[in-house]
């Protein structure tokens, strides 16, 4: 589950934070994902559906480690 989201629209990069403590940046997130991901009733169930394996992220907590 994520703990934190944050969105950078000139870049179009979206940041999530998970419980774990796992940082993730997932890179071509549309400005209307983000408002769409802002407003849902659930968090979880969108990343699940709309962003998870959709686009290309990367793992900042672990440099070594690929994401998704």
């Amino acid at each position: 589950m994520a703990i934190a989201v944050g969105y950078d629209s000139d870049e179009q990069i979206l940041q999530v934070e998970f419980q774990s403590g796992a940082v993730y940046q997932y890179s071509g997130v549309e400005s209307e994902t983000w408002e769409d991901l802002h407003s849902t009733d659930s968090i979880g169930r969108f990343f699940n559906d709309e962003i998870k394996g959709r686009y290309e992220c990367d793992r900042l907590d672990y440099a070594d480690d690929h994401c998704c």
